[in-house]
């Protein structure tokens, strides 16, 4: 039986979290539809747009995503510590944003005085709005609603967009993470639509690399903070050279439709997360056949299982793929 969103979403088990929409009947969102000749394409930037707009505003930070032809592929990481340092005005604002508020919350956001049942109105809307700032089905919807009406008032036609909800998988250790962001990253070479990383429109690879072509790392991105260590900055815990190498040559091997040489020796990323090769190759290839709603190491899936009293756990040779 399917688990209610709450229960796949939870901080304690891991901030970070893989998702994904589809368009309702396969129908193209972005790009060219091949029967028809009809162009989308502008469609990506409206996500992209969206997408990075909602980062700006929500407790929840975009570590990879990949706006495809009839899909988006985004990776979320939920920030608690950022939310813990808002005010109650720094929220309302935040909210104000997206939507209108309630009366008393504009008033308050003026800074008009308001009467003491005014003020707990606005008491409890902050905390409400508090929760829905870090909160994955919220910001998913807050991102394809708007699509949706989009496209529907272009294509002038009404129902649905997306197919259901989005799916989502949640990342429990570093190598899960670190696998999903270059599956997500390499999504248009595998499916053939962009020759290198760097020049795939609208994903976070081609923003990454044309940042640190700067020596920069891009604002709207959840950083890279290099390996763990004490006192480092909060972010994601890989150096960036080391992954855009690493996405870079796990690309060059993908294009040639075959499994090719990855030298183990070349990549401490990797090895910090002693990844085999071979094993690399196979799940930044085949990530979506090859897990399920929970992704990690056979511990961490287990201490996962345990926690949340699942007695169905993923088969151990895809488990195995990430050690």
């Amino acid at each position: 039986m399917p688990r209610a969103r709450s229960q796949q979403i939870n901080l304690d088990d891991t901030p970070y979290y893989h998702c994904v929409s589809r368009c309702v009947r396969r129908a193209f969102l972005c790009g060219e539809d091949p029967v028809s000749g009809e162009s989308f394409e502008h469609r990506r930037g409206w996500v992209e747009r969206r997408l990075l707009f909602l980062a700006s505003v929500f407790a929840i930070d975009v570590c990879a995503y990949a706006v495809m032809s009839n899909h988006l592929h985004v990776v979320l990481h939920i920030n608690s510590e950022k939310i813990a340092k808002w005010s109650k005005l720094d929220v309302l604002k935040r909210w104000h944003k997206l939507h209108k508020g309630t009366l008393f919350t504009q008033q308050y956001v003026r800074g008009e005085a308001l009467p003491d049942y005014a003020m707990a109105m606005v008491e409890s809307s902050a905390e409400t709005f508090r929760k829905r700032l870090t909160d994955i089905s919220w910001f998913m919807k807050e991102l394809n609603e708007p699509i949706a009406r989009q496209a529907n008032f272009e294509d002038k036609c009404t129902g649905r967009f997306w197919e259901g909800r989005f799916k989502s998988q949640a990342l429990l250790d570093e190598p899960a993470l670190l696998a999903c962001m270059a599956y997500v990253d390499l999504n248009p070479l595998r499916a053939k639509v962009s020759q290198t990383p760097e020049t795939s429109a609208f994903t976070s690879v081609k923003k990454r690399v044309t940042a640190a072509r700067h020596q920069k790392q891009p604002k709207s991105l959840y950083p890279f903070v290099g390996n763990r260590r004490e006192n480092k900055p909060v972010g994601l815990p890989f150096k960036l050279t080391d992954y855009l190498e690493l996405v870079d040559i796990t690309g060059r091997i993908i294009r040639k439709d075959k499994r090719g040489a990855l030298d183990a020796s070349l990549l401490p990323i990797l090895q910090r997360l002693n990844i085999s090769s071979e094993n690399w190759l196979c799940i930044a290839i085949e990530f979506g056949a090859r897990t399920g709603v929970v992704v990690g190491s056979e511990q961490s899936i287990a201490s996962y299982c345990d926690a949340n009293k699942r007695q169905r756990k993923p088969k151990l040779s895809d488990i195995r793929l990430l050690a």
